[in-house]
């Protein structure tokens, strides 16, 4: 996963700042920070930020790349 804009499939924007792994379970995450609100650096696992969602009965990716 590139670092740049992504949007959330409810709207809002992000940027993702990197991919990183957990020291205990080696898991990826995504290190992220929110571009309304407080912002402020938050992580999701990374299968859960890739991963598709049904919405009005289509798939859609959780967070798309923007541009």
């Amino acid at each position: 996963m590139a670092p740049g804009l992504y949007r959330h499939y409810k709207g809002n924007d992000y940027e993702v700042v990197a991919v990183a792994r957990h020291s205990e379970t080696l898991e990826q995450v995504v290190v992220y920070r929110a571009l309304s609100g407080e912002g402020g650096l938050w992580v999701w696992l990374y299968a859960m930020f890739c991963e598709e969602v049904v919405v009005d009965g289509r798939s859609v990716r959780r967070f798309a790349p923007i541009g």
